[in-house]
Parts: structure tokens; sequence; C-alpha cells
């Protein structure tokens, strides 16, 4: 076996990490919401996640090699930034969102940036990685001159909590 894996299969690698009901939704926080510390990711998350559960997925993370906390003094704050082993799921949690729109019954705010992930393909999934390597990484995000992936989600976002509506939307 490879490192306490059940196999060598790469779906099952890749499920042994993310797989679990929690993972992939810290990722999704720190990922699209910028919310780098415990107390926002707690406070903020739409679905409600446990202290003890989003420490133990932090500190998994962290151990995993998809996210870095950094080294704190005793009464600070930790920040937590992403690795680039995590900045490459965003085609992931891309395709996973395009698979809810059309399967899954969702809210019109909550589905509008998935919506424009979709439909802006690699193109943005790669502008918004640029944003997150720079970001998180302090890598320089080459310069281009249209509105940056973050812009251009935030936008989608405010206009969809415009129009009111919360109602939920069936499947498309």
């Amino acid at each position: 076996m490879l490192d306490g894996q059940r196999s060598g299969c790469p779906i099952n690698a890749a499920i042994e990490v993310l797989g679990d009901r929690w993972t992939m939704i810290v990722l999704r926080d720190v990922m699209f919401g910028d919310r780098r510390h415990f107390r926002r990711l707690q406070s903020q998350s739409e679905e409600g996640i446990a202290s003890n559960i989003l420490a133990d997925r932090l500190r998994t993370l962290v151990e995993e090699g998809l996210l870095t906390r950094d080294d704190v003094k005793r009464g600070q704050r930790a920040t937590y930034s992403l690795t680039e082993s995590a900045i490459q799921l965003v085609p992931v949690m891309a395709h996973l969102a395009a698979w809810g729109l059309r399967h899954r019954p969702t809210t019109r705010e909550l589905r509008v940036r998935a919506e424009l992930l979709e439909s802006g393909g690699p193109e943005l999934w790669e502008d918004f990685m640029d944003e997150l390597r720079e970001r998180h990484l302090g890598v320089p995000r080459p310069d281009c001159d249209r509105p940056t992936a973050t812009e251009r989600l935030a936008a989608a976002y405010e206009a969809a909590l415009a129009e009111g509506s919360g109602a939920r939307s069936d499947t498309a």
C-alpha cells in the first residue's frame, strides 16, 4: 500500500484526501470566499460547520499539503493559504459546481458564480488560479486588460442578490 491508502488508484488517492463531507467546503470557502482565518471560516459558513470539525479539516488539509498555516504567537490569528496543489483544484471545483447546477436544486445567489465558472471555462479558471497564486503564494499575476476573475465572480453574485431571488431553483 502507498502511505496508508487503500489502493494505488488515483481516484481513490484523491477521494481519501478530499472525499469527506466538509473538506471541499472548507477549500471552497478559502478559494472563493477568501476566508483565511478560523473564525471567519466558521462564522461565515453557509452550511454551519462545527468548530471541532473545522479544526480537524484545517489540520488535515495542512498535513496533506493543500493548505499552509502561518506560525503565529499565542493570541494571534493564524492565516491559512492555499498551496499550488489546492489551487489546481479550481477546474475540479468548476466541474463539481456544473454538475450540481444540472442535477441538484440550488439558490440563484449561490448558483450564479458556478454558472459563470462553467460559461467562462478554462480561460476564467486560469485567470482565477493566477489570482489565487498571487494572493496565497506571492506569485505576481500576469498583466491583462480585462476585469479579474474575482471581480467577474463578485459582480455576478451582486447582480443575483440585486434580483432578490432567494427561491430555490429547479435543476437546469
